[in-house]
């Protein structure tokens, strides 16, 4: 079992070194969803199946989404795309941001805190039924959604080409 943790912990240890040395930053950011998975197997060698899956489909599955995002969507020379800053915008930005804190703050207000008795956590397996039965559409519509982001994300990140004919 010593073993098994050792190699798990160098699974884990080596891309978040190397994450941090490498230049690219989409290499970066790839190299930590590899950091992020040896930790899902070192919680399934612990016994922790729900942390594991917990962790595949928090950290590999959105976090690593939204740092490839931030990063294909944030190359320097896109200013061209954001419209100029005004007051009229500066105001909509503080009314949501308003708007969003607010109902934050009266749905925590407004909720009743649970109750302090332990309860039976949910074994894995009825998990996965959850997920696979009464579930299984909002799993395969968050999927689709984030697909669809990615992709689009994508395009938007990708280089103009000239097209063909025009002008070089």
């Amino acid at each position: 079992m010593t073993t098994l943790l050792a190699v798990l912990a160098l699974i884990c240890l080596a891309p978040a070194v190397a994450a941090v040395l490498v230049r690219n930053l989409i290499h970066s950011a790839l190299l930590f969803v590899l950091a992020w998975l040896g930790l899902a197997a070192f919680y399934l060698a612990l016994g922790a199946e729900f942390v594991a899956f917990a962790q595949a489909l928090v950290y590999v599955g959105g976090v690593s989404m939204v740092a490839l995002f931030a990063v294909l969507l944030t190359r320097p020379g896109r200013t061209d795309l954001l419209p100029p800053p005004s007051a009229a915008r500066a105001v909509g930005g503080l009314a949501a941001v308003s708007l969003v804190a607010s109902m934050l703050a009266s749905s925590l207000f407004w909720s009743r805190l649970p109750s302090m008795e332990p309860t039976a956590p949910i074994p894995l397996r009825r998990l996965g039924e959850l997920l696979a039965g009464p579930y299984l559409v909002a799993v395969l519509l968050v999927g689709l959604i984030l697909t669809v982001a990615l992709i689009g994300g994508l395009l938007l990140a990708a280089p103009r080409r000239p097209a063909e004919g025009a002008d070089a």
